[in-house]
């Protein structure tokens, strides 16, 4: 660089830096000029000065406000961290410069699988949320365009429903058996070795490599004690997704070089092939370069090979027909239909409107997602269906025949088909909830009115 030219940035650089001075950033921690060193902040040497860029961090910052979640090991919500990093940034941006930031342990925190069992999450403290935010929208930056154009999960401009179609296209092309693959305890079992030496074929800044090395082996505190983190990668940071899609990079890598058709969101992948033999070669193979490339397990008892309207992939799985079409898989409809049974329990003790409102929030989000299927006929019948649970519902609650019949007749039916429904009580409220009488005093239009959504197909392309 010429001498004129040195002039000209440096110049610069202190004018901006001057500018960005004089002003209390809002999210609690003020622009620093150490960034100013280094000619080239893209090379993998100093990423951790592009970590530390004011317009990162700041974006680090509205990332973790927005996404709220749990507070960790010390307590502090995200709404305490503005003030906490007014207060600590000069010290902490000083320790992760020099490669000396110690993270605390996450808080174990544990939920329902969709499937049973119990998923493990590590809740990080809010301070190391923000770090490993702010290091995770860098490295994703420099990684994703490298990731296999396959891979779906946890990724910019990529979905669970683009997922889905690339599946969905597999299938119409004629590759009729898939071999749907899981693993045991992914996110439990990474090796920290074998993951610490990808993350290093890709980064050379030391200081980056030692935190996230010690963000992996931060422990976890459970049952009062912090035990050592030996293996995985804790559910709940910023940073997990990113590092597994990085490991999984190798077996995109490895279904590419043997041209196999293959889709995968996070541990979720599915090879589609044209025959059952085809299939049990690729899972027997695929099992033992995962075992011992990765050092991954293939759960035996959940993977297996078989045609794709038999399996479910993300809550999907497909009909039988040449041209093959999403449908909602019955694990899923199933799950839909224990929520709304708890949604339109008499026992919470909620008014009608109150439960549809409940309702409509729960059952525009799920229509958000499983929208996506091209079976309306499916979503029609539970549409029927949760209308019979609202009037099975309200007939329960009327509970004895004059107020049936009372109630009856103020909905418009006539004295005959009143008396009629209101005394036909002995049938059990279930049976009645799908008698004329009832589907005449409540037909659709009526919880439509009362704001009940429609639910149907979103996506038919």
């Amino acid at each position: 660089m010429s001498e004129q030219r040195k002039k000209r940035r440096k110049t610069t650089l202190s004018a901006k830096a001057g500018s960005e001075s004089s002003e209390r950033v809002e999210q609690g921690f003020e622009s620093h000029t150490a960034i100013d060193e280094y000619e080239n902040l893209a090379t993998t040497t100093h990423v951790m000065e592009e970590v530390l860029e004011v317009e990162n961090l700041k974006e680090a910052v509205k990332r973790v406000m927005q996404n709220k979640g749990a507070p960790g090991l010390d307590g502090r919500t995200v709404d305490d961290l503005p003030a906490y990093l007014a207060a600590n940034w000069t010290t902490v941006r000083k320790q992760l410069l020099e490669g000396t930031y110690a993270p605390q342990a996450v808080r174990r925190v544990e939920i329902p699988k969709v499937n049973g069992g119990m998923r493990q999450l590590g809740i990080p403290s809010v301070i190391d949320r923000f770090i490993q935010q702010a290091l995770q929208q860098v490295l994703q930056r420099h990684w994703d365009p490298q990731f296999s154009r396959y891979s779906y999960g946890f990724r910019p401009g990529k979905s669970q429903h683009q997922a889905i179609k690339q599946a969905q296209e597999y299938v119409c092309s004629g590759l009729r058996y898939v071999v749907d693959i899981d693993l045991e305890k992914f996110f439990d079992k990474v090796n920290h070795d074998v993951l610490m030496a990808r993350v290093a074929k890709r980064v050379s800044d030391k200081r980056v490599l030692k935190l996230i090395r010690a963000f992996l082996n931060a422990g976890m505190l459970a049952d009062g004690l912090v035990k050592p983190t030996e293996a995985g990668v804790p559910q709940g940071g910023p940073l997990s997704p990113l590092l597994s899609n990085l490991l999984l990079d190798d077996l995109d890598r490895e279904l590419e070089k043997r041209k196999l058709r293959f889709v995968r969101y996070a541990d979720d992948c599915n090879v589609y092939v044209a025959t059952p033999r085809a299939g049990e070669r690729v899972m027997q193979s695929i099992t033992m370069f995962l075992s011992k490339k990765l050092r991954l397990k293939v759960n035996e008892q959940k993977s297996a090979v078989g045609r794709p309207w038999e399996r479910k992939f993300l809550g999907f799985t497909f009909t039988i027909e040449r041209q093959a079409r999403r449908r909602i898989a019955p694990a899923a409809l199933k799950r839909v239909k224990d929520k709304l049974r708890e949604l339109t329990s008499r026992s919470r003790g909620r008014t009608l409107e109150q439960i549809v409102e409940e309702l409509k929030i729960y059952l525009r989000g799920w229509t958000g997602y499983f929208g996506y299927c091209e079976t309306p006929s499916v979503l029609n019948k539970l549409e029927q269906w949760l209308r019979r649970k609202l009037r099975c519902l309200i007939w329960k609650r009327w509970k004895t025949s004059s107020t049936r019949y009372q109630r009856l007749r103020n909905l418009g039916l006539s004295s005959l088909d009143a008396r009629e429904g209101a005394g036909n009580g002995s049938k059990g409220p279930w049976r009645m909830s799908n008698s004329p009488q009832m589907k005449k005093a409540f037909p659709p239009k009526y919880f439509r009115t009362l704001g009940l959504p429609e639910l149907r197909c979103l996506v038919t392309a």
